[in-house]
């Protein structure tokens, strides 16, 4: 279900120079849906609350799991201090995804992905993201923490905590403690990779007053926090046993021809919507193809003067569904020729290197490899210059069966590496970078491709000279 909701003129307008690049914070408040911890919300009013409801297979209403029966006002309001805006909502089986005015907002019952561009206050949401699942659904630990960014072109415009990579770790560092770790990927002087991750179950500390009202509020930060020590009665969790896995595309210096398709052409005097500009833009590029249209829900948004934003739900939305595993993808993109940027994000379980997904294909429609999926997709938006990384969580196993599991999750370590070979994109790119790293209960693979004989523009402002990140 797509539910579209009206949207202020401010918010469609985009004066330049805009930073396209996101800042991505996932907070996970259980491994699995199936983990949820069985706690009651922490307020005394609430048996007052209005939670989401949806109809079940006998015709009953019957309240949302987790973080998705918290209204979707409840999130408006986080989304205010990010200083962001709702465009539409897709309703799927197993998660929400809202499209955003800068961006993305995605809901799953254990855990919530944030994506915003431009100036937003990513990591002023935090605070609130911790407050609404204690007191909507009772989580008082985050399982896991992920914030990510590519290095900003323009890092002199960003506000709060996220004018350098610096701030941002001392930001987070105050809600986690010792229990988060920072790391640069990739060359300093050309484009990077920056990554913060939490180790498991942790209590989140905050302050005492959550809701900055202000950009300026967050440049004076609390003390960091202590170890972050877990309650004696804190959920026990046990590690995922499915495997979690983002690809992320994230593409500079686009071709001219493929930058004017995303400008909204009046000079007929037919001046679309943004739905369905969005809507034209994905079926025209092939967007609305990526994945077989019988499983994929779209919300897509072309903005004016330019710009587009797209949000799908595959399948059921989520990778461990036992009826129909899927998952979602997002694109974003901001072609304005000097700062042009394009996004691609998914984490769909699809085949890598010709190898057979993990689980059973049954009436599941036939699904891209992994490296098709990433040429079709610079096919479309033809970078100059791009990274991709593919975050892939190495589930913990049983003693009895250490050695065989311990060789199979090698193996499709091994695959994710050689899927990022130096002919990944054909002749017409070089392989710059492939760096991989081992975190607690994750793997990391980082690759940067550059066009053959393409010149990075000096135009005065270069990554490397401005990226305010070091």
């Amino acid at each position: 279900m797509t539910l579209s909701l009206e949207t202020p003129q401010e918010v469609l307008t985009s004066p330049g120079p805009f930073e396209g690049p996101e800042k991505l914070l996932e907070v996970w408040f259980a491994p699995s849906v199936d983990q949820l911890p069985e706690s009651s919300p922490y307020s005394s009013s609430s048996s007052q609350r209005t939670y989401r409801l949806r109809e079940n297979t006998e015709g009953e209403l019957k309240p949302l799991k987790g973080l998705r029966k918290v209204p979707k006002e409840v999130w408006e309001e986080m989304l205010d201090i990010v200083k962001c805006k709702v465009l539409s909502v897709v309703e799927g089986e197993e998660i929400d995804a809202y499209l955003l005015s800068e961006s993305s907002l995605f809901v799953s019952p254990h855990l919530i992905i944030l994506k915003t561009c431009g100036t937003t206050l990513n990591l002023l949401g935090l605070y609130r993201i911790i407050e609404i699942a204690k007191e909507w659904c009772g989580f008082t630990n985050v399982w896991r923490c992920f914030y990510s960014r590519k290095s900003f072109f323009f890092p002199e415009r960003q506000q709060g905590p996220h004018k350098d990579w610096g701030d941002e770790v001392r930001f987070l560092d105050t809600v986690f403690g010792t229990a988060g770790a920072a790391y640069t990927v990739g060359p300093m002087n050309r484009d990077h990779w920056l990554l913060y991750l939490t180790s498991p179950n942790t209590v989140p500390s905050l302050p005492s007053s959550s809701s900055p009202s202000s950009p300026s509020s967050s440049l004076t930060l609390p003390a960091p926090s202590s170890t972050t020590q877990l309650h004696s009665d804190s959920p026990s969790f046990q590690p995922t046993k499915y495997q979690d896995t983002t690809l992320e595309i994230l593409m500079t210096h686009l071709a001219p021809q493929a930058r004017s398709q995303f400008f909204n052409d009046d000079s007929q005097g037919t001046l679309k919507s943004g739905l369905e500009l969005g809507k034209d833009i994905s079926a025209k590029l092939g967007i609305d193809q990526l994945f077989s249209k019988e499983e994929t829900t779209l919300d897509s948004f072309g903005f004016d003067p330019c710009g587009y934003s797209a949000n799908a739900v595959i399948g059921s939305g989520m990778p461990d569904s036992t009826s129909n595993p899927g998952g979602y993808f997002t694109i974003h993109v901001t072609p304005e020729d000097g700062w042009s940027y394009a996004s691609f994000e998914c984490n769909v379980p699809l085949p890598i290197d010709g190898s057979c997904q993990d689980q059973d294909q049954g009436n599941i429609a036939r699904r891209p490899e992994l490296q098709e999926l990433i040429r079709k997709v610079v096919g479309i938006f033809q970078p100059s210059r791009l990274s991709i990384t593919l975050f892939v969580s190495t589930p913990a196993t049983s003693i009895e069966n250490q050695d065989e599991e311990g060789d199979k999750q090698t193996e499709t370590e091994q695959r994710a590496w050689k899927s990022f070979g130096t002919d990944l994109l054909g002749r017409e790119f070089v392989r710059k970078d492939r760096i991989g790293y081992e975190f607690d209960g994750y793997d990391l693979v980082f690759a940067c491709f550059e066009k053959r004989g393409w010149v990075e523009p000096r135009n005065g402002m270069t990554i490397g000279d401005h990226n305010g990140d070091v």
